[in-house]
């Protein structure tokens, strides 16, 4: 694995998806899921405590239970986004790590940076943008 330093940035100049590119996005795909498996652990720790706090008054429990609710759908969310960053990760093992699922071109590297796990380019994500609204 190339070493990459703290202030490399990819470039439309350099080869599309080359080994340090494909090590730039491997490690930041990993320190994404990192950090959501942190605030996911500190999520569970924060329920098993409040667990065993509960609270007599009728109207902090309805405000408790509308949190803790909250952090469970955004945990969910979360855990979806760990299996896509999952995908992602093998993606780049594979080697299919940047290139549209459909078309099979290059997503860019400006959408890759805003959104490290899409599977699809500008243009075909706006196509299925438009097909679901045609359908909703």
């Amino acid at each position: 694995m190339p070493k990459i330093t703290k202030n490399y940035k990819p470039t439309k100049k350099e080869k599309f998806m080359n080994v340090k590119m494909k090590e730039y996005f491997r490690l930041k795909l990993v320190d994404w899921k990192n950090e959501l498996l942190k605030e996911s652990s500190q999520t569970l720790a924060n329920l098993q405590k409040e667990e065993n706090t509960a609270k007599p008054d009728i109207t902090d429990r309805a405000t408790e239970e509308t949190e803790r609710s909250f952090e469970l759908r955004t945990r969910d969310r979360e855990r979806k986004l760990i299996n896509k960053i999952n995908a992602a990760l093998k993606r780049i093992d594979e080697g299919s790590y940047g290139y549209c699922e459909e078309t099979g071109e290059p997503i860019g590297i400006k959408r890759l940076e805003a959104r490290p796990v899409a599977t699809l380019s500008l243009e075909a994500q706006e196509m299925h943008e438009k097909h679901e609204k045609k359908i909703n």
